[in-house]
């Protein structure tokens, strides 16, 4: 397979105008919050929002994008000498999804116990994540950005909160979908549990939970984490960001009441929020 100068360079880290991209793949890309709109006038460019990301992204979507991390100065003599084939054994380097909490959690790992609580600073990672399984009465939160999947500590009381409040259970296991990959929905939906996604408020963000997890989970076991005081952030939130979104997801609709009056009010304040904005401030009505 080879790969387009444009993904090269996207990988990279450099800006590529609209042009270059398939529109089928740069859908794609968007939907998964993958690129970054810079406009320019009537026309758009795009880069990486996290070019390690996106390269395991691709990776995830189809192996042949493997050749990517094999430096350019590999040949293939020097491949087949390390792998004994040509043409590369196409086999995932890490695959699974990180794990968190900030109490324990006795989970099992192909059979046998496995304590989840991992020390303040850290988090794990399941790598046999089909051999991995939980307690019934645990929610799982899947948080979108790793700067909030790693201070779960700091939105402790925060999530708390909300969870009483929508008389879900207390016991938590935060997942993260990091790297990009099908792994973590696949395992959602080996298990019982109550899916809660915590993404960030705007088009996109819902638009994740909608194709990504909800559709595959179902309306009874998902649901997208909306704080009490969303209408309040959302009215500092990011003009720019709910501009970009717009003509992608001026559609979006959900069925779900609570996700709809967010999209709605989102499109009320014609603004978008970062989840980052809850580390270590938690709701800001008593």
């Amino acid at each position: 397979m080879e790969i387009s100068i444009s993904m090269k360079a996207l990988i990279a880290g450099e800006q590529i105008a609209s042009s270059k991209l398939s529109r089928k793949l740069r859908d794609e890309l968007l939907a998964e919050g993958m690129l970054l709109v810079i406009p320019h006038g009537s026309k758009q460019s795009y880069r990486a929002r996290d070019p390690e990301a996106l390269k395991r992204f691709l990776i995830d979507k189809d192996e042949n994008y493997r050749i990517l991390e094999t430096d350019s100065s590999d040949s293939r003599a020097s491949m087949a000498a390390e792998t004994g084939n040509s043409k590369f054994v196409m086999v995932r380097s890490c695959p699974g999804f990180p794990v968190n909490s900030y109490e324990p959690i006795e989970c099992f790992l192909d059979g046998e116990p496995f304590m989840v609580h991992p020390q303040k600073g850290s988090f794990l990672f399941v790598a046999e994540w089909k051999q991995f399984t939980i307690p019934e009465n645990v929610v799982v939160i899947g948080i979108e950005n790793m700067e909030n999947f790693r201070m779960i500590r700091k939105q402790r009381r925060f999530f708390e909160k909300y969870l009483q409040a929508h008389g879900l259970a207390n016991r938590v296991l935060f997942v993260s979908r990091y790297p990009q990959s099908t792994d973590l929905r696949k395992w959602l939906c080996t298990i019982p549990n109550h899916y809660l996604h915590f993404g960030d408020f705007d088009l996109a963000g819902i638009n994740i939970f909608l194709f990504n997890f909800q559709q595959y989970l179902g309306k009874e076991r998902s649901s997208y984490l909306i704080p009490d005081d969303i209408e309040s952030r959302l009215k500092v939130g990011s003009r720019k960001r709910y501009d970009t979104q717009y003509d992608r997801f001026k559609n979006l609709k959900s069925d779900t009441c609570e996700l709809q009056r967010l999209i709605d009010l989102i499109h009320r304040e014609r603004k978008g929020y970062d989840q980052e904005g809850y580390i270590g401030h938690g709701l800001l009505q008593p």
